[in-house]
């Protein structure tokens, strides 16, 4: 049986608001796999465990580049320890300058990025003086180009935190703007169902199936239940048919189609996003360390 600590405990309430007994109970059930345990407690809790769980869980920025005609564009998350590295100037002008990079040289991955000249040596070489500067780890942890339909804009938000890049026909700047601030503040996984990730679906199915088989009804309700809750999770992480954060009595489909114009497709970071960061239990370290004093 795995132990559970109480900062396992603390963590999964601080994720998903359910209350600490019941966090400890479904984190047993799990065998102290976080994301079970977050499973459990939305079955068991409904949507009360769906507390949104972006805690950022490593330091960076996200960076956008831009071509001049908006036909191209990058998008580039570079990850540090601590917040205080992530303004710092230095820091800041090289991940800028990798999604100009990204633009200009078109690398196939991070190594190939890694590889770039920048100012004379390699990014990768640029890097390593970057850390023994500062005296912390780094990272490039992804990066995406984005060749558009019609044209690019973007919106970086919570110092550099959340980065969006929209491929938008018709319109205007107005309502690029908009479109990629909604995007910042509603996070869609995809433009529509048809693009949402086939293993977030399974998950959502997962949950609904294991809500609905504990309401005791029959089988055949049980199974229009789970439909209408999967429909329901598709509608609310799809661009397209999410209200609009300014007017919500209109969707995004709806506004773009009253201005004339479409989204083509978007790319949406949030730094740290689906990284989990290391718990420190520091009394135990303080013990430790003691203990390898003391031999």
């Amino acid at each position: 049986m795995a132990e559970i600590t109480a900062g396992m405990v603390k963590d999964l309430r601080e994720k998903t608001d359910a209350p600490m007994m019941e966090c400890k109970k479904a984190l047993t059930e799990a065998q102290g796999d976080m994301a079970k345990a977050e499973e459990i407690l939305r079955v068991k809790l409904g949507n009360k465990a769906t507390k949104a769980a972006s805690r950022v869980a490593a330091e960076g920025m996200v960076a956008i580049h831009i071509s001049a005609d908006q036909k191209s564009g990058a998008i580039v998350e570079m990850n540090c320890e601590t917040d205080f590295v992530a303004k710092n100037d230095d820091f800041m002008a090289l991940v800028k300058k990798l999604a100009e990079l990204v633009v200009t040289e078109n690398p196939a991955d991070v190594a190939a990025l890694s590889a770039l000249p920048v100012n004379g040596v390699s990014v990768e070489e640029t890097r390593k003086a970057l850390v023994g500067k500062i005296g912390e780890n780094m990272s490039i942890r992804r990066f995406q180009r984005v060749a558009a339909v019609g044209a690019l804009n973007h919106y970086i938000h919570g110092g550099a935190k959340v980065g969006v890049l929209v491929d938008i026909t018709g319109g205007d700047a107005v309502l690029a703007k908009d479109v990629a601030m909604h995007i910042a503040a509603s996070k869609p996984k995809a433009l529509d169902p048809k693009g949402v990730p086939a293993e977030d679906i399974a998950k959502e199915r997962a949950v609904a199936e294991g809500k609905a088989a504990e309401s005791g009804k029959p089988a055949e309700i049980v199974a229009k239940m789970v439909e209408g809750s999967v429909a329901k999770y598709l509608k609310e992480v799809s661009l397209l048919s999410q209200p609009f954060v300014k007017d919500d009595k209109q969707t995004i489909e709806q506004l773009m189609k009253g201005k004339g114009a479409a989204v083509n497709g978007f790319t949406l970071y949030v730094v740290g996003e689906g990284i989990e960061k290391k718990v420190t239990d520091f009394a135990q370290e303080v013990k430790e360390a003691a203990a390898a004093a003391a031999r």
